[in-house]
């Protein structure tokens, strides 16, 4: 476990690892905010932008980023955000890293912020993430999502910790997270996914779970950034369905509060299933109840109008397709265990 005794107190240096696949129009913006808050922080840092196999150029636009610290650009096959934080981690000469998600830009103060924070012993920070909602539907459905699953922190945005006691009631991810080096090499040593392949697991709940059993996290509205989702519906889709099995990865374990969710899925669902085929009309009705209650929900929050319909209008496309990624995900599994008990 680190902690303020043992580790220097004047931190200064930090690498900036952004693993990024095909984002050839956002990745030199993400660049050039990271680097200007740098530059207002006190930090020392160099960027290590790992390009995952991409096919639109992405590496290329990376490196015409104008930036005053130092940029490496590692390019390998595509391979999943695991390996591609992995390496990154590897290349990472910082006594912190700061993971970014390649579609967020960060506040022009949030580093200097945190750089003062450690001189207080706080020396792991998740990043208060805003969504750009505007003329996005896709969008406003996320911050619907975030809202509600994160009330306890995002009704009430403040300077705040949180540890292993109450992980799962505050929103955390590796969209912009802030942790020393070898803290998070030493939980991606202790990173176990439940799948075979990597590019299917989970790379932060279980990794940043561990983290937060040995140091508290901190987030605050003060270090923070804005985050661009996706803006097509086939790209809504798939991220649905990715995620699917990313949730069973990271929340299929007893210590997840959304354990018993996972458990409770796969009956359910076959039920629905069931329902849907032999009684149609009354899944009809179902599902139109459901949006309706969605739109209350959403409203009764204090939610935009806006955002409650898009709310109500995608989460049904988005319960299904995340529900067969999650299906998916069990098949993973599955398969992952009979490899290994065949090899015993």
């Amino acid at each position: 476990m680190l902690s303020e005794t043992n580790q220097p107190r004047d931190r200064r240096t930090l690498t900036v690892v952004v693993p990024v696949f095909n984002e050839r129009a956002k990745i030199a913006r993400t660049l050039e905010a990271a680097d200007a808050a740098v530059s207002n922080s006190g930090f020392h840092a160099d960027f290590i932008v790992v390009d995952d196999g991409s096919t639109d150029g992405t590496a290329d636009a990376a490196k015409t980023a104008k930036l005053e610290s130092r940029l490496e650009v590692i390019s390998q096959p595509n391979s999943g955000r695991v390996p591609a934080r992995r390496a990154g981690l590897a290349a990472a000469t910082g006594e912190f890293v700061l993971f970014l998600d390649s579609r967020t830009v960060l506040e022009p103060d949030s580093l200097a912020f945190v750089r003062r924070r450690l001189a207080e012993g706080e020396l792991v920070w998740n990043g208060h993430v805003v969504i750009d909602t505007a003329g996005n539907p896709y969008a406003k459905f996320w911050k619907v999502v975030t809202h509600l699953a994160w009330a306890e922190y995002l009704a009430k945005p403040r300077t705040t910790s949180f540890d292993s006691s109450n992980f799962d009631h505050y929103p955390k991810g590796t969209t912009c997270f802030l942790a020393p080096t070898q803290l998070f090499r030493e939980s991606f040593r202790h990173l176990n996914s439940y799948f075979a392949d990597e590019r299917h697991a989970s790379d932060d709940t279980p990794t940043i779970r561990w983290i937060a059993s040995q140091q508290p996290i901190h987030i605050s509205p003060e270090f923070a950034c804005s985050y661009t989702a996706r803006t097509t519906f086939k790209g809504f889709i798939r991220h649905a369905f990715d995620r699917g099995a990313v949730f069973l990865d990271g929340h299929g374990r007893r210590q997840s509060r959304f354990f018993p969710v996972v458990i409770a899925f796969y009956p359910l669902s076959l039920i629905a299933l069931a329902i849907g085929v032999r009684r149609p009309r009354l899944a009809a009705l179902s599902a139109a109840a459901g949006l309706g209650a969605a739109a209350g929900v959403a409203l009764v929050r204090g939610f935009e109008p806006s955002e409650a319909a898009s709310f109500a209008a995608l989460a049904p496309v988005y319960v299904a397709a995340h529900g067969l990624g999650m299906w998916r995900g069990l098949g993973m599994l599955l398969a992952a265990r009979l490899k290994r008990a065949k090899a015993i």
